[in-house]
């Protein structure tokens, strides 16, 4: 193989694979990036076998087309640390040399048929949407996904096609993020599968262009999405993800409005004395004012107003002040609305026209604070 292109892509695309290549791996192959070069293009390679990326670099000068597997880690921070325009790769002798201007590299290469194989999108895929509007599905939901150990299912983005609506709903059993939007009905037959957060991820590093056009194809064990330049998959997650519609309320005798950038500002303000011990901050609502309240001990307490659009009877809730302001972090409106019923209910943000985030609220002492 001997390929000459442009350096700051080839950075690009070894960056992008070395989100998916595991550090340290039982099969040190997967350590390794994976370059194709064909008479136009060269191709960058990467997987952890649960996530895989191919990225295509265009406008290269291929002299002598072939494959070469040599350590990723390693040569994004040599390519990184270039300062030439250009970078010429070329494989002798189970050898990779990488050059650009008076600064070269060799590195020791791997037999490609030791690589694992990694598919190809086939087709314009199930759904075709653009790129801008997938990602900020995705980061709508993808944060309220679970991390710890625990339930498998949860630790993945619940994507479905139905009714010619495409949905995503995350959760980590404590708080639920599910959003929706319209889709192509002609190409996006019935699916229900569980991507995991990484893949997600992964999905969004590749959309450059917010207005280019991304296509996701869904498989019986994988999802891809191609981009213009790159193809990600990902394995989905076995499991029975939660019934998400029986968490979120359908009716809710109590909803405020309010502003905001305002009610961030006080839920911040008054969760600075909550510690990791007792994390929840109070909402008390009478008439059209909320009050926010905070303690913890050694720390003491503190206690924040502001105006709200109030209806329903007096009322209070607790949350962790970190699940809601997770939300409102995605929020589209000036305006948050807040549904919910009695005080151990769950909580119903709505922020935004089909962007609903449901946090489970904490139980503790309703009496008066101190004044």
């Amino acid at each position: 193989m001997k390929v000459i292109c442009d350096r700051e892509k080839l950075r690009e695309g070894l960056s992008i694979a070395n989100n998916v290549v595991p550090a340290k791996s039982t099969r040190p192959v997967l350590e390794n990036v994976c370059l194709v070069a064909t008479d136009d293009a060269l191709e960058l390679v990467g997987t952890d076998l649960e996530v895989s990326v191919r990225f295509r670099i265009e406008d290269v000068e291929v002299t002598d087309p072939g494959p070469a597997v040599i350590p990723a880690r390693v040569t994004l921070d040599f390519v990184r640390d270039l300062s030439g325009e250009t970078v010429t790769l070329e494989t002798k002798e189970g050898k990779c040399q990488i050059t650009s201007g008076a600064d070269s590299c060799e590195l020791v290469t791997i037999d490609p048929d030791e690589f694992p194989v990694i598919s190809r999108f086939s087709g314009d895929g199930n759904v075709t949407m653009q790129g801008g509007s997938f990602t900020k599905l995705v980061t709508q939901t993808s944060f309220a996904a679970a991390r710890e150990p625990g339930r498998y299912a949860m630790h993945g983005v619940l994507t479905e096609i139905d009714n010619d609506i495409l949905r995503l709903v995350a959760t980590d059993g404590r708080r639920l993020a599910l959003t929706t939007t319209p889709v192509d009905g002609s190409k996006a037959p019935e699916t229900s599968a569980i991507i995991p957060t990484k893949g997600m991820q992964m999905f969004c590093r590749v959309i450059s262009d917010p207005l280019d056009q991304i296509h996701l194809s869904f498989g019986e064990n994988q999802v891809g999405l191609k981009t213009r330049g790159a193809e990600i998959f990902a394995r989905l997650i076995d499991g029975d993800f939660p019934r998400y519609a029986a968490v979120v309320p359908t009716e809710t005798s109590n909803a405020l409005e309010a502003d905001r950038e305002m009610f961030s500002k006080k839920l911040r303000l008054v969760a600075n004395v909550t510690g990791d011990e007792a994390r929840a901050v109070r909402l008390k609502t009478k008439k059209n004012e909320l009050e926010l309240f905070g303690q913890s001990v050694g720390r003491g307490l503190a206690t924040a107003h502001m105006e709200v659009d109030f209806k329903g009877e007096d009322a209070e809730i607790a949350f962790n002040p970190d699940f809601v302001l997770d939300g409102l972090k995605h929020c589209e409106n000036d305006t948050i609305r807040l549904e919910f019923n009695e005080r151990n209910s769950p909580g119903k943000f709505c922020l935004g026209e089909n962007y609903v985030y449901v946090v489970m609220p904490i139980t503790i002492d309703a009496s008066t604070p101190p004044t």
